[in-house]
Order: C-alpha cells, then sequence, then structure tokens
C-alpha cells in the first residue's frame, strides 16, 4: 500500500537540554573570559495589530531550545550562578488568554536548564554585573537596535570606570565567528531531523507535480505545496515558494505565482519544509503537459548532468568550490553544444562568458535556516574544505532571456534541478531524491493525479 502524503512524519520530540547544554558548553571553550549575548528574533507586524508568524531565532534556539520571542541570553563562564542566564517575557494570565502560554521565569529555569532567569524588565539592572568581570562582549551588532544601543552604553561606561576599578570588557566581538563554524558541521540527531524534512519536502514536490496541468494557476500549486507541509506534520515552507511558468522561471526568486500554467511550457518549482526547525531546499523542473519538447529536453538533460557532476564532487577533503567548478564546465559545454556560446569551454568558463545564463553559486549551506550559517570562503581567502557532517544544496541552472540574441526556441526556458547532499565519511548522501529528476519519471508523474 502507498503512504498517503498527508501522513503524519511525527518530528522527535524536543531535544533534551542535555544537547543545548553541551552546544553551549563548547561555545563557552572558545570565549574564554568573554560573555556571550543573544537576542531572540523580534515579532513583526504584518499590519495594523496582526503578526507575521513567529519563528525563533536560530542562534537562540540551537544553544537553548527556547522559541519565544522577548528573550535574551547571557552566557558568563566565569560565573557558575550566572552561566546561562535566560531574560524572558514573565507569565501573565491575561496576555496569555490572547497570545498563548509562556514558559516565563519558572519554565525558563525548569523546562530549559537556564541556571539564572529573570523577567526581561530586569535586563537593564543586571546586564552590567554580568558583564563587568569579562575581557570581551561576544555579540552580533545588528542583532536589534535596542541591544545594539545597550551594549555601547555599557562599553562606554566601562571605559570610564576602567582605570579605577580594572574591571570590564574591552572590545565586542562577533559571536558569528564562532556560531557559524559549530552550527556548520551537523550532530547525528540534526541530520535525522534534515532526513525528515527532506521527505517532508519530496513528498509536497510529488504531489504538486501530479497535480499539475495546462490551466492550473501557479498559486494552485503553491496550495498544494504548503497543505502537504501542513498536513504531514511540518511548521510550513522554510522559505516563499517560487512557483515560475514559462519564462517566470527565468526570474530567480519569482515569489508573485500569479500566472495561469500554459499548455507547452516549463514549471520551476523551488520549495522546501521545514519540521523540527530544520529546513530543506529541493527545486524540479518539469513540463506543465507531462511531455518535454525537444529543445526543453536538451537543456534539461544538460542541467541535469550539470547537477550529477556536482553532486559527484562532493567528498570529504575537497574544497567547497569543487562543487560550483564540475557544475559550470558541464553547463558551458551545453551552452556550446546549444549553439548560446562559441569558443573553447575553459576559455569561456575564464571570462565568464556563461554568467548571462547561469548566474548564481551552485551550493548553499542547508540547516536550521535555508540559507545556513557557515563560511564558504577561509580569512586567507581559501574555499572551506568539505567535511563529513556538512550539508548543502546542488542545483545548477540555465536561464534563457526572451532577448533577441537569444536562439528563438531557447527564449524563455529556465531550468534549475536542486538536492540536498550530506557529506559523509566517504562520500556523500543525497537526501532528496524520493522526488525523481529523471525526464522520463519525471514525464511519467506530471499530472498523474488528474488523468
Amino acid at each position: 500500500m502507498t503512504e498517503s502524503p498527508h501522513a503524519s512524519l511525527r518530528p522527535p520530540p524536543h531535544p533534551e537540554p542535555e544537547v543545548f547544554r553541551a552546544r553551549r558548553e563548547r561555545l563557552l571553550e572558545q570565549v574564554g573570559d568573554g560573555v556571550v549575548v543573544l537576542c531572540a528574533s523580534p515579532e513583526l507586524l504584518k499590519s495594523r495589530d496582526t503578526d507575521v508568524r513567529y519563528r525563533a531565532d536560530s542562534d537562540v534556539w540551537y544553544l537553548t531550545g527556547f522559541a519565544e520571542p522577548g528573550a535574551v541570553v547571557v552566557l558568563t563562564p566565569h560565573d557558575d550562578e550566572a552561566r546561562f542566564t535566560l531574560f524572558v517575557r514573565p507569565r501573565d494570565p491575561e496576555r496569555e488568554t490572547w497570545t498563548g502560554r509562556r514558559a516565563g521565569v519558572e519554565g525558563a529555569v525548569e523546562r530549559f536548564a537556564a541556571t539564572a532567569a529573570h523577567p526581561i524588565d530586569e535586563l537593564p539592572d543586571r546586564l552590567l554585573k554580568l558583564l563587568e568581570p569579562a575581557d570581551a562582549v561576544w555579540y552580533s551588532l545588528g542583532a536589534s537596535a535596542e541591544m545594539d544601543r545597550r551594549i555601547v552604553e555599557q562599553m562606554k561606561r566601562f571605559r570610564g570606570t576602567r582605570p579605577r576599578s580594572g574591571k570590564g570588557p574591552w572590545d565586542v566581538r562577533d559571536t558569528a565567528a564562532l556560531l557559524e563554524r559549530m552550527r556548520l558541521v551537523k550532530e547525528p540527531a540534526e541530520i535525522e531531523r534534515m532526513r525528515q524534512a527532506a521527505t517532508l519536502t519530496a513528498r509536497a514536490h510529488r504531489a504538486a507535480m501530479a497535480a499539475a496541468r495546462p490551466g492550473m494557476g501557479e498559486w494552485e500549486l503553491e496550495a498544494v505545496l504548503d497543505a502537504t507541509y501542513r498536513r504531514a506534520g511540518g511548521w510550513g515552507p522554510s522559505y516563499p515558494s517560487i512557483v515560475g511558468s514559462g519564462d517566470n522561471a527565468t526570474i530567480l526568486h519569482y515569489t508573485t505565482n500569479d500566472r495561469v500554467l500554459a499548455d507547452g511550457t516549463l514549471v520551476l518549482v523551488d520549495s522546501g519544509g521545514e519540521l523540527g526547525m530544520y529546513c530543506a531546499d529541493i527545486t524540479r523542473t518539469f513540463p506543465a503537459n507531462g511531455r518535454f519538447t525537444r529543445t526543453q529536453r536538451a537543456v534539461y538533460d544538460i542541467v541535469l548532468a550539470a547537477e550529477e557532476a556536482g553532486i559527484a564532487a562532493v567528498q570529504p577533503g575537497a574544497p567547497f568550490s569543487d562543487v560550483h567548478d564540475a557544475a559550470v564546465g558541464v553547463l558551458v559545454r551545453g551552452l556550446v553544444s546549444l549553439g548560446v556560446l562559441e569558443g573553447e569551454p575553459d576559455a569561456l568558463v575564464e571570462a565568464g562568458d556563461h554568467k548571462r545564463f547561469y548566474m548564481h553559486q551552485t551550493s548553499h549551506w542547508l540547516g536550521l535556516d535555508v540559507h545556513d550559517a557557515g563560511p564558504y570562503r577561509g580569512r586567507d581567502g581559501s574555499p572551506v574544505t568539505l567535511e563529513p557532517g556538512m550539508v548543502l544544496t546542488v542545483e545548477p541552472g540555465l536561464y534563457f532571456p526572451v532577448e533577441d540574441d537569444v536562439p528563438e526556441a531557447l527564449r524563455g526556458i529556465g531550468v534549475r534541478i536542486e538536492d540536498d547532499v550530506l557529506v559523509t565519511a566517504d562520500g556523500h548522501e543525497i537526501l532528496t531524491r524520493d522526488v525523481p529528476v529523471a525526464a522520463d519519471e519525471v514525464e511519467a508523474l506530471v499530472g498523474s493525479a488528474v488523468r
């Protein structure tokens, strides 16, 4: 029996406090005598008195598991009694009737293992004492305008008192310098959540492809994706879904999704689901009527070959840039075969002549964020070396604008194929191949739900 596309994936329970404590300790080992300050994501107003649905800040959740707005985290390695301090919104039965239950000060300690917890209103009075023994404040400027101002004020204050007291931090350092590298290599439990997010996303793409037909609205395919994410237990899309038909597929971040699918055109769907705070990211391109034209198939096969070359380059010890270089080589040879470019492929790559038709990178990191934390190059400018536990996308594409100097048969064609790939000890694992990529399999799936 085929599994229902709406069956719940039953995401794993909230990680135990020990998982977050271990991460905090790894971070504190690196900050020495510094103090770490992190702010929860702000609530965003959609219009009037309606908010955008709240999603926790990834760094705050990664270190604490706390997912409420209005929180500030302070980590102080020099003070065991305040090693992990949470400033939170206090319990308020009247407000909770309207906006949902809060952990409060008591819950911050009991459920999230905070060493100390205080109402958020007490932060101004308590922050000075927490910062005073530190040699540096680890804080990402720009995270919060209010906190930026408060940190600057405290640093000015210490500058004036330090000559007499000998206390107070000397500088502000960016927490991203440490956290991005920590988050880059995933723990086994994180990888399992990402596998589940990938399974969820593959379900949604299969459902959308099966439902597609000429005359359907791009917005209807978006609704199929969203419904699948939510019905199966996901949080929803991890970013606004792209459903671009015809020449809309040549707009990289097209999200208007308001055109009707025309017979004979391609549909590019770039969408990912979020499950248990972790994201997936898949792109598939398919013919609206279930049959590629000869030209569409030629472009599709080139992009698929480029993706396969990029995936093959995902190996432990390889430079991150190898993935892009492998994909670009195939794409440029394909552009020559299509008659779009003329010349020797290596020279064309060196000159960047392909960038008119392929203007983005082939990969990005994936995890708690769809464009996840982590550097792509070291301080010396060399590419980051791939390690087991890293997860990245591989997503080459070709995009042909509707312009006079582009061969007429290619104008308005946009093709991108994207999968999520885990670096393993002996190579790689493709997390997202539950949705087909072979052209014949794609044709068989498209429209199958409405035949």
